[in-house]
């Protein structure tokens, strides 16, 4: 039997269901990756995302490459793409790891396709703990508020243990063309724009699978001040998560492996598994407000002027222009300022939190479909479990609590002080404030 396995944000050897399943056919496997950035299914990638996944993928076929296997590129809609590719090589069956997003129905359309061709083809675990549709309250009922989410995920049995990356994998003898990674033009035009963040991070199984190492020997002893940007205690797996270089399994088992006090480390896990359910639930998050009473709010008309300040981080509010160069220069953010900074756009500026998450989505290297959207919903009131509207970070309180010393400020914005800010935070939050009550009367 020739296997053929399709990969998408699993860009990976260890902890692979699909291709580990795949490298016991006696006749060998297809890799087969497609980009699907024009199909009605798929959100295309934001620029900062499409910079990791080429430096992913470079990764991934020199590991595949070691053992003889060429990474297929293929560019346009899976549901054409991946029979196409079936075809071609004479696969007998195709297997990937599952997606929990609004693709899924793509997916049981292909896997339909398929087997109407005589092809068999099935999904494995993807990139959760546990699967969505088993976890579920006394109604049968999926989860709106996160604790009671996590005490019943972790109450039962723990999530699998992560499967050893193959010893051996053996190439199909058929061959399948292929796109250059080049073609895709995944990488920033003139102006270079990507430097900063090169210098930051190293995509691919490798660097993840050493940053993981490296927190566990160190970091979660630090990890209670995680809310302290300078200090930079965090993990920062958030990308290698999102590209599935590494699996949350994986991280799950090492770090209780590892030993100490991560149940704080474990639990953040826990909020990205909340994000996904969520969505496997009730999404596409980007579109819509999970609280409908929020579709009917009032938000103001954007300026462009003030949308601008805050996205190039000339604010005049220290801590948020910081944040926001940290994250054009880097294509990260530190995710105590990422709330101060989705704060003032969504009740200071009050624009629509859509607009901020558009522009997470396209500067953020760890931009995910569920977490993304999840995380503004919830800064901005009308998510899961969100925080009250009331709650109005206020980021001159923010700044003297988490940056006492500005030593964040001074290394990402020195020039803010000497800034007019562009709102009245009294007023702004008095605004806003009034603004609820008219969708709450």
């Amino acid at each position: 039997m020739t296997t053929l396995v399709w990969l998408r944000d699993d860009l990976r050897l260890a902890d692979h269901p699909a291709l580990t399943a795949a490298a016991q056919d006696p006749d060998g496997l297809i890799v087969l990756y497609v980009l699907e950035d024009a199909s009605e299914h798929v959100r295309p990638l934001g620029a900062a995302a499409r910079w990791w996944l080429h430096h992913s993928l470079v990764s991934l076929r020199n590991s595949l490459e070691r053992h003889g296997i060429e990474l297929v590129l293929r560019r346009g809609v899976a549901e054409t793409v991946v029979p196409a590719v079936a075809r071609e090589s004479g696969a007998d069956r195709v297997l990937w790891n599952r997606r929990y997003s609004g693709a899924r129905a793509h997916d049981a359309n292909i896997k339909a396709a398929l087997r109407e061709a005589g092809v068999e083809a099935h999904s494995t675990p993807g990139d959760l703990l546990f699967e969505p549709w088993r976890i579920a309250n006394g109604e049968g009922n999926p989860y709106r508020v996160y604790s009671a989410f996590w005490r019943a995920c972790t109450s039962g049995l723990p999530p699998a243990a992560p499967l050893d990356p193959p010893e051996t994998l053996t190439a199909a003898a058929a061959s399948v063309d292929g796109d250059a990674l080049e073609s895709w033009g995944l990488l920033p035009h003139a102006p270079d724009w990507s430097r900063g963040i090169a210098e930051r991070w190293t995509p691919g199984e490798s660097a993840a699978r050493d940053k993981l190492t490296a927190f566990l020997a160190d970091g979660t002893q630090h990890y209670a001040r995680r809310d302290f940007p300078a200090e930079r205690t965090g993990s920062e797996l958030s990308p290698h998560l999102r590209w599935g270089e590494i699996s949350p399994r994986q991280v799950w088992h090492e770090a209780l492996r590892a030993g100490g006090d991560v149940g704080l480390f474990l639990s953040e896990l826990g909020w990205r598994e909340f994000a996904k359910h969520t969505a496997y639930h009730f999404g596409p998050l980007e579109s819509r407000s999970l609280d409908p009473r929020f579709e009917g709010f009032p938000w103001r008309t954007v300026v462009a002027d003030e949308l601008r300040a805050w996205q190039q981080g000339r604010t005049g509010f220290g801590i948020v222009d910081a944040g926001m160069q940290e994250l054009w220069q880097t294509g990260f953010m530190h995710n105590r300022v990422r709330m101060v900074v989705a704060s003032l756009l969504t009740k200071n500026l009050r624009f629509d939190w859509r607009i901020g998450e558009a522009w997470f989505w396209d500067t953020l290297v760890d931009a995910d479909e569920a977490s993304n959207p999840f995380n503004w919903q919830w800064v901005a009131g009308c998510g899961a479990d969100a925080a009250p509207y009331f709650r109005v970070f206020n980021p001159d309180l923010q700044q003297k609590k988490f940056d006492p010393e500005s030593r964040y400020v001074d290394r990402w914005a020195p020039y803010s002080a000497g800034l007019p800010r562009i709102l009245d935070l009294k007023t702004s939050r008095a605004e806003a404030l009034q603004a609820y009550q008219s969708i709450t009367r």
